[in-house]
C-alpha cells in the first residue's frame, strides 16, 4: 500500500510537469532527500525512480522549458572544475572499487547542483525549492523528533524511515542538516508566498524548528550540539534585544535539562574531554595521518583513500575498584578509519588543488549572501524585501553546515549542494534586477538628457 501511494504521487508530478517542467526538478529534490524507493517495500524499491526524475528534471529543462535568465556563473564553473577533478582522481584512486562506489552518486549530486541555478530564474521558482527541500527534511524530522518523545531516541539506536546509516539518515547528517535549515523554516513564516503568513503557519514553523532541536538529542550527536550553539550565536547578528535572547536561551536550555536522558549527558562530556572518548582521539590521529599522506601525494588518493591509513594512539583506561578509581594507559593500532572532517577528506581524496576549489565555492557563497544582504537590506517594496532575509537564511544554514562538516565528511552531502545551488540562484536572480534597473535608469538619463538639448536649442 506505501509503494502505491508513493508511485501515485510521483506519477501524479511527472504528469503535472507536462506543463510545468520545473516540477520534475522539484520532484528529484524529494526523491534525492527522502529516498522512497527505500522506504518502501517491494514495487518502488525495483523501479528506477530517482533516475527516472533526474532524467525528466534534465530533459524537460532542455526541450519544454523557457531559458530565459539563465547563465552560467563562477561557482558553477568550480563545481563543473571539482567534478573534472573528482573524476580524474577516481581513475588513479588507491582503492578502485569502493572510490567507483562513492563516485557513483557524488557525480550526480555535483551536477545536480551545477544544473539547479539554470532553472531558478523566478522568485516562485526559488521559493519552490526552497519550499520542497525544507518540507523533504522536514518529514524525516517531524518523525525522529516523534520518536524521541516517545523514547526511542539514543545514539545510533533511532531508527529512520530506512534502517540504514548513511546520506541524510546518518544521525550526525540529519542533525547539521535540520539544524540549518531553521533560519530558512522562518522566512517562510515572515516572506512565504507559497503559504501565506498566517498563524497556522507560524504555530507549524515552531512545532517544527522544536522537533529540529530535538534531533541532537535524540540522535545524541555531539555535532548537533555544536550546530545549535553556532546557530544561536549567528542568531545574535539579527536580534535586536540581544541580552534578553541570551537570557531567554539560557532559561529554555536550564528547562530542558531534567528533561535529557543520562546517555545524552555522557556523550556530550566527552566533548570537554576528547581524549577519553575513542572516537574524538581516532579523529585527531586521521588528521594527522591525512596531513601526512598529501605531504607525499598532494594530488590526493581518491575516494576513500583513508581506507589505507594505520596508526596508534594512547587511551586513557578507567578502573573502579570500590571507591578507589585508577587510570592506566593503553596503546590502541586501528586502520581504516573515516576521515570524521569534511576539510580532511577533501585534503586526503582530492588534494590540495580539491580542497582549494572546495573551500573557494563555500567562501564565494558566505561572500555573496553577505553583499545581497547590505545591497537589499534598504528595500521595502513587496518584490524586494525578501532578498535580504532570505540571503541571511542562506549564510546562516552554510555556516552552520560547515561547522557541522567540521567534524564529518559530508563534502558532497547532496542537501548542501543544493542550498549552494540555491545560493547561486539567489545572486544571479538579484544579478538580473540590478542589470534591469541599470538599462531602465540609462535609458530615463538619454530621455533626460535629449529633452535637455532640445530645449536648449529652441530657446536658442
Amino acid at each position: 500500500m506505501l509503494d502505491l501511494v508513493f508511485l501515485a504521487f510521483i506519477g501524479y508530478v511527472l504528469v503535472l510537469g507536462l506543463r510545468r517542467p520545473f516540477l520534475w526538478v522539484l520532484l528529484y529534490v524529494y526523491i534525492d532527500i527522502l529516498a522512497p524507493q527505500r522506504i518502501g517495500y517491494s514495487l518502488i524499491a525495483a523501479l528506477p525512480v530517482s533516475l527516472i526524475a533526474f532524467a525528466a528534471a534534465f530533459g524537460g529543462w532542455i526541450a519544454l522549458d523557457r531559458k530565459e535568465g539563465a547563465r552560467f556563473t563562477l561557482r558553477q564553473g568550480l563545481m563543473g572544475l571539482l567534478l573534472a577533478y573528482c573524476w580524474w582522481t577516481t581513475g588513479q584512486a588507491d582503492f578502485p572499487a569502493d572510490a567507483q562506489t562513492k563516485w557513483d552518486w557524488v557525480w550526480k549530486a555535483l551536477l545536480f547542483a551545477i544544473f539547479l541555478p539554470l532553472t531558478l530564474t523566478t522568485r516562485a521558482r526559488i521559493e519552490g525549492l526552497a519550499l520542497v527541500l525544507l518540507l523533504s527534511v522536514a518529514t524525516i524530522v517531524i518523525g525522529t523528533g516523534m520518536k524521541t518523545i516517545l523514547g526511542g531516541g539514543g545514539y545510533q539506536n533511532l531508527k529512520f524511515f530506512v534502517n540504514d546509516n548513511s546520506g541524510i539518515y546518518e544521525s550526525s547528517t540529519l542533525a547539521t542538516v535540520a539544524i540549518g535549515l531553521i533560519p530558512m523554516l522562518w522566512w517562510f513564516v515572515k516572506y512565504g508566498t507559497v503559504f501565506r503568513p498566517h498563524w497556522l503557519v507560524t504555530g507549524f514553523a515552531a512545532a517544527l524548528t522544536f522537533a529540529c532541536l530535538l534531533v541532537p538529542i535524540g540522535t545524541e550527536a555531539r555535532t548537533g550540539l555544536l550546530c545549535i550553539a553556532a546557530l544561536g550565536g549567528l542568531m545574535l547578528r539579527y536580534t535586536k534585544r540581544r541580552f534578553l535572547f541570551i537570557a531567554g536561551a539560557g532559561v529554555l536550555g536550564l528547562a530542558a535539562v531534567p528533561f535529557l536522558p543520562q546517555s545524552y549527558y555522557d556523550r556530550m562530556a566527552t566533548l570537554a574531554q576528547p581524549s577519553s572518548d575513542e572516537s574524538a582521539s581516532t579523529r585527531v590521529a586521521v588528521w594527522q595521518w591525512t596531513l601526512d599522506y598529501v605531504g607525499e601525494k598532494p594530488l590526493g588518493g581518491g575516494f576513500d583513500a583513508y581506507r589505507g591509513n594505520r596508526f596508534a594512539y594512547v587511551m586513557p583506561v578507567k578502573q573502579v575498584d570500590g571507591n578507589t578509581t585508577s587510570v592506566t594507559y593503553s596503546e590502541v593500532v586501528d586502520e581504516g578509519r573515516a576521515y570524521h572532517s569534511s576539510f580532511f577528506e577533501m585534503l586526503g581524496e582530492q588534494g590540495w588543488p580539491g580542497l582549494m576549489i572546495w573551500l573557494a565555492l563555500h567562501g564565494i557563497g558566505l561572500w555573496q549572501m553577505e553583499r545581497l544582504q547590505r545591497r537589499w537590506k534598504t528595500a521595502g517594496d513587496e518584490a524586494t524585501r525578501w532578498i535580504a532575509p532570505l540571503a541571511a537564511a542562506l549564510q546562516m544554514s552554510a555556516i552552520i553546515y560547515l561547522v557541522g562538516a567540521t567534524f564529518q565528511g559530508i563534502a558532497y552531502q547532496p542537501v548542501m549542494l543544493m542550498l549552494v545551488g540555491l545560493q547561486i540562484g539567489l545572486n544571479t536572480y538579484c544579478l538580473r534586477i540590478d542589470s534591469a534597473r541599470g538599462l531602465l535608469e540609462r535609458s530615463v538619463s538619454r530621455k533626460a538628457a535629449i529633452a535637455n538639448t532640445m530645449r536648449s536649442a529652441v530657446a536658442a
